[in-house]
């Protein structure tokens, strides 16, 4: 199990708790007024920069969650790294999709924090998996 050794690596589980628990209002809460996720990967469903909340929750999370079955994928941090407000980590995001398919994928997360809310989150995942899944390749 990770534990944080600092308050930005505190943040940075307790976002992926607030994620992995699918209530988007919450996971709303969790990012500062300008933040911005980027997908660091081309070529999927979901590429580039999705800024501020609404771009965030409403037109990139929440049709993600609507393919999973209620309550997934939950993320689960397996290292860290920090210096200062940025945190590093990796996970693997497990789930369930709607048509009963099995999901499991690799993630490296990489979060700088501002007013203890997430300002920039870079995400980098087994791009070969996801365009799979996304039927872009075989």
């Amino acid at each position: 199990m990770v534990t944080a050794s600092n308050e930005y690596e505190r943040l940075y589980l307790e976002f992926f708790a607030t994620l992995s628990g699918g209530d988007l209002e919450k996971i709303r809460e969790t990012f500062h007024d300008d933040a911005v996720w980027q997908v660091q990967v081309k070529g999927i469903l979901g590429e580039g920069a999705h800024r501020g909340k609404k771009a965030i929750v409403d037109e990139f999370l929440a049709p993600v969650r609507g393919l999973f079955k209620p309550g997934d994928p939950k993320v689960t941090v397996t290292a860290m790294a920090s210096r200062g407000a940025l945190v590093i980590g990796e996970s693997v995001s497990r789930g369930t999709f709607i048509d009963g398919r099995p999901y499991e994928n690799l993630y490296v997360f990489a979060i700088e924090f501002k007013d203890g809310k997430v300002h920039l989150l870079r995400e980098y995942m087994d791009s070969l998996y996801t365009a799979r899944l996304q039927g872009l390749v075989k």
